[in-house]
């Protein structure tokens, strides 16, 4: 029986090479091992993978053909669903999401749907079809702002239905989050990123780089002076949030966003680029998130010891069980049940330490989850000489601000319906810049299902 045959297991560099390299940990799985643990799907008729994909990949139909060696048409039934499958594989919440809905999983380990992905893109992008789809052009213009997963996605949808998409984007280099907050160690740029976004500018999506939408041009002049005849917003969530606590001016004192861009955009990890980055012999991350892992485990790749402070216990760390096994295997030092109250300088004006108590958890909070309580008397310090402040994102105001008409939330994220409709007509947005900052892959979700409204919106106006 299928589900009698183990778990294939993934390759990965040895933990104690890698934490000196920005190489990928991950080698994935070859064509055999692929074919293998393909062959361990039962593929149900009623798939409960399917359902918790955010994007609603058709999981059993591609495995599938994994499994009888068809890559090209595993490829291509992704495609109908996913513009990103060699990213998706990588850093989706798989364990949360599609894997944790596999029937294997409930008595034992189930399908690794991540990392079939994963081969499947990289097959198609070493291998593949490179003819783009036969796509009759329907007249009508999309400006979509941002060149993230949730941008990228909507304007994939929105290609392959005839529309000339075009894709504005701030950075010098497409991508998003894709290209300026995950390592290379676990989503490699010009391997996979590049490549990907490639596929997209073969289906005739515009990418207009060092374009900040609400200073280079408003959203109001895309739609009234350009000729657009509707916008997307998938500006994502960057704008980082801080304690305030005292100390938090010192030199050293960072936040996740800005310290992982110097490392991935601006290459600061690469002898070839000249970028600097500031570590020291130790490095503080505060937080428990992805983005906190991704910043731990750049600061050990850069030299330096590596901690992170947490105010809960391991059990409720938010980040990825993958990423977090990881970081512990690279030798990062977790500080549990530790809140930091003050960042303590020396007299040039840098870090040297930061101050810290002792948690212990109580009652559950909003969230569910046990709050964390200080135990009087118990602070201690820890040396360092940077602190990366990992404590999630915000959007933007820039673009809400610059923008006629657009109803925001208390703080800061566009006001929107599930198909992306904002306040304003013409107007939709997606992902982060909508939810604050969340998965990829939700990202993704979100803008496919704006495409879908951006298109009855434009083909209802052309009927009425």
């Amino acid at each position: 029986m299928a589900n009698k045959i183990p778990r294939v297991p993934v390759r990965e560099q040895d933990p104690a090479v890698r934490a000196t390299n920005f190489d990928e940990v991950s080698y994935g799985y070859d064509q055999g091992e692929a074919q293998l643990e393909a062959s361990r799907c039962l593929g149900c008729k009623n798939p409960r993978c399917v359902a918790d994909c955010p994007v609603s990949i058709r999981i059993p139909d591609f495995i599938m053909k994994v499994r009888d060696g068809d890559f090209q048409a595993a490829a291509d039934i992704i495609a109908q669903d996913s513009s990103l499958p060699s990213v998706c594989g990588r850093v989706c919440p798989q364990e949360t999401q599609c894997e944790g809905a596999c029937i294997l999983g409930i008595k034992g380990e189930p399908v690794t749907i991540g990392k079939l992905e994963r081969f499947v893109g990289d097959w198609n992008i070493a291998h593949g079809d490179k003819t783009p789809p036969q796509i009759t052009p329907n007249g009508r213009r999309v400006a979509i702002v941002g060149s993230g997963p949730a941008g990228l996605a909507c304007a994939s949808d929105l290609a392959r239905l005839g529309y000339a998409a075009t894709i504005f984007e701030a950075l010098h280099k497409a991508g998003g989050v894709l290209q300026y907050g995950i390592p290379e160690f676990r989503l490699p740029k010009e391997r996979v990123v590049a490549c990907e976004i490639e596929s997209l500018r073969r289906l005739g999506v515009t990418i207009d780089t060092d374009t900040i939408v609400g200073r280079t041009v408003t959203v109001d002049e895309l739609l009234d002076q350009e000729g657009f005849d509707a916008v997307f917003i998938g500006s994502g969530a960057g704008l980082p949030k801080f304690m305030g606590i005292p100390g938090e001016n010192l030199n050293g004192v960072v936040s996740a966003n800005e310290f992982l861009t110097r490392a991935n955009l601006m290459r600061a990890y690469d002898k070839g680029y000249d970028t600097p980055i500031h570590t020291g012999e130790r490095v503080v991350v505060v937080g428990g998130g992805n983005v906190a892992m991704d910043a731990v485990r750049t600061a050990k790749r850069l030299g330096s010891e590596a901690v992170i402070v947490y105010r809960r216990s391991q059990a409720e760390l938010p980040a990825r069980v993958e990423e977090v096994h990881h970081a512990g295997e690279e030798g990062i030092e977790f500080r549990m049940l530790t809140n930091p109250v003050e960042i303590l300088g020396d007299e040039r004006g840098w870090v040297r330490g930061i101050r810290c108590v002792r948690m212990e958890l109580g009652e559950p909070d909003a969230s569910g989850r046990r709050s964390p309580v200080e135990i009087k008397g118990s602070e201690f310090e820890i040396e360092c000489q940077t602190v990366v402040m990992a404590l999630g994102t915000s959007p933007n105001p820039l673009i809400a601000t610059t923008t006629n008409g657009l109803q925001t939330q208390r703080w800061g994220g566009i006001v929107a319906d599930d198909d992306g409709a904002t306040s304003r007509e013409g107007i939709f947005a997606g992902g982060d810049a909508v939810t604050g900052a969340a998965t990829v892959i939700l990202a993704m979700g979100a803008g496919r299902a704006a495409a879908r409204a951006i298109d009855r919106y434009v083909m209802d106006k052309l009927e009425g």
